[in-house]
């Protein structure tokens, strides 16, 4: 017999277990798994959920409600259960525990990992072909795909001479400073307000993972990294104002970026949830390493 329950914070190095043993293409550290849940500013401690069988944890599925624009979506962040106890409706249980709390607080949709601001992965690897046939059967449609790329940080990523030509432009190039903090805030919740928590957060590392460009004193570009999955060499997010596009900014900031992990050790660094590929192949030779199929399920209709 299972029993479901809220998850147990003394349980979480058997729910890191049970990720690390049954998710073949994922590793997870303690430090990570908190950061996927307890640290996320949603967190509800109703939306986390584990399955007991035989004395162990058998299964595991933590949610999240966020407010995207006027919209309530809910998402699932991480599920998983033990191979030998598949098929038997655990991973069904547990998700219509997490559906019909989500349904109750107002979310119009769930989606499935792509959750902004604080994401393991943004959707569901198809290599876990039976993950994709369970969301199926509960009534999801795949709607989009995405893709993670990966950069060999055994590169040169010297800026020093396209920074000089900008700075003859009056565009100037730097790592943010702690003063700065409210106005680069500012700059990113007028245009990319999605990604201000990841911005947020680059204000936990040091030096700040976060470089911007200013145009006569003002904000005009920011880029950042180890903002999400710290640690691990994720980049990102960037984004360059409007009327600064197509002078090379973007790629100075990103192979800044990428120069703070080089410095910090690391080999390589994940650009994550990409769109434009041509624009990272281009400046950092970054290649596809992993794809990503985003799925949805629509719960009531937005009026």
């Amino acid at each position: 017999m299972v029993e479901i329950q809220l998850l147990d914070e003394k349980k979480l190095s058997e729910v890191l277990d049970l990720c690390n043993q049954n998710m073949e293409f994922d590793h997870l550290s303690e430090t990570l798994l908190r950061e996927k849940i307890y640290d996320d500013a949603n967190y509800d401690r109703r939306l986390h959920f584990t399955a007991y069988g035989e004395g162990q944890v058998v299964g595991f599925v933590s949610g999240v409600m966020r407010e995207i624009g006027a919209e309530k979506i809910g998402y699932i962040k991480l599920m998983v259960v033990r191979k030998e106890y598949r098929r038997r409706g655990i991973g069904k249980e547990l998700y219509e525990r997490l559906e019909n709390i989500l349904y109750e607080q107002g979310a119009s949709k769930i989606r499935v990992y792509d959750v902004p601001f604080n994401y393991f992965m943004p959707g569901i690897d198809p290599r876990y072909t039976p993950a994709l046939a369970f969301f199926e059967t509960l009534g999801f449609r795949r709607f989009a795909d995405t893709s993670n790329l990966i950069v060999d940080l055994k590169q040169d990523f010297d800026t020093a001479g396209d920074e000089e030509r900008l700075k003859a432009e009056g565009i100037e190039i730097n790592r943010a400073g702690y003063e700065e903090r409210d106005e680069i805030l500012h700059f990113v919740d007028e245009s990319f307000p999605l990604w201000r928590t990841e911005v947020e957060n680059t204000y936990n590392s040091l030096p700040i993972s976060l470089h911007i460009a200013r145009q006569k004193g003002e904000v005009k570009a920011f880029s950042a990294h180890n903002g999400n999955n710290f640690g691990t060499g994720w980049f990102g997010p960037m984004g360059t104002h409007p009327d600064l596009r197509g002078k090379g900014i973007g790629g100075i900031l990103l192979k800044r970026c990428l120069q703070d992990m080089k410095e910090w050790g690391l080999t390589q660094s994940i650009i994550p949830w990409v769109g434009p590929i041509r624009f990272y192949a281009y400046y950092v030779n970054a290649r596809v390493d992993r794809v990503f199929w985003r799925y949805e399920k629509v719960l009531k209709p937005v009026h």
